[in-house]
């Protein structure tokens, strides 16, 4: 039997089920669609939803209430992730620049990827991936690398939060994930867009996944070296970003 919460805070419930939502709808809200599937009147969130938007953690517009950024600029000021990105972004601007493309370095949150900082490619075009983009962890490149490297009890944790939030997880990732430790690294073209290839490693912590840098290749002028070539670069960059974080890890 599950003993009750000792303290109740009605009002603070409420605040955080509808940040929960936002989080995880890709749309702008309405007060009656948050209303709905919250299961509670819009009585009781209207007031809510004002102190929310008053505190910029959420923003209305002709769609709907969304989330802000607020949250994801309060997590990044954490110095676990200031550290990360200190460290990492001299890295991946060299990277940028050796290799003609854009990278990105994404986090697990919960059951999905986080890009928490992103370097554009040289020149006047490029492709880049926005600071604050998520898609579930098994869904991208970045993601995969992210489950991949962990151990065996942090990864079936992470497998289990996926399926808790309605991932439909295919029966061979987890043979796929093995392939990618045994390979040390993932590339896969982009499910999102055509002609981009995207190139995953994973920046290390005691042999595990702290975060994942990625190059979304993209072949042509632009491009300084050949993707092999990239590949290679890109092994060196998060081998130096984790050699950096082990003297203030231990």
């Amino acid at each position: 039997m599950t003993n009750p919460p000792r303290y109740q805070a009605p009002a603070l419930k409420k605040g955080l089920e509808i940040l929960e939502l936002l989080a995880t709808s890709e749309q702008a809200l309405t007060m009656s669609d948050i209303s709905g599937a919250l299961g509670r009147s819009v009585g009781e969130i209207f007031r809510m939803l004002q102190v929310l938007e008053e505190h910029r953690y959420i923003a209305r517009d002709d769609d709907g209430y969304r989330l802000t950024n607020r949250l994801f600029a309060l997590g990044m000021g954490r110095p676990p992730v200031r550290d990360l990105t200190v460290t990492a972004l001299p890295v991946m601007q060299g990277l940028a620049r050796a290799t003609g493309q854009s990278c990105h370095l994404a986090v697990a949150s919960g059951a999905e990827m986080v890009v928490i900082a992103g370097v554009e490619a040289p020149g006047l075009s490029g492709f880049a991936v926005r600071v604050g983009y998520r898609r579930p962890l098994h869904r991208s490149n970045s993601g995969r690398v992210l489950l991949a490297f962990q151990p065996a009890s942090i990864r079936a944790a992470m497998m289990t939060e996926v399926r808790e939030t309605g991932g439909d997880i295919d029966p061979t990732l987890d043979a796929r994930l093995d392939a990618l430790v045994a390979e040390g690294d993932a590339v896969t073209p982009s499910p999102m867009l055509e002609g981009i290839t995207d190139l995953s490693a994973p920046v290390l912590e005691h042999g595990a996944a702290r975060a994942a840098l990625t190059v979304p290749f993209v072949a042509g002028r632009a491009a300084r070296v050949s993707l092999d070539e990239t590949r290679t670069l890109l092994r060196d960059a998060v081998r130096s970003i984790s050699a950096q974080l082990q003297p203030t890890i231990d």
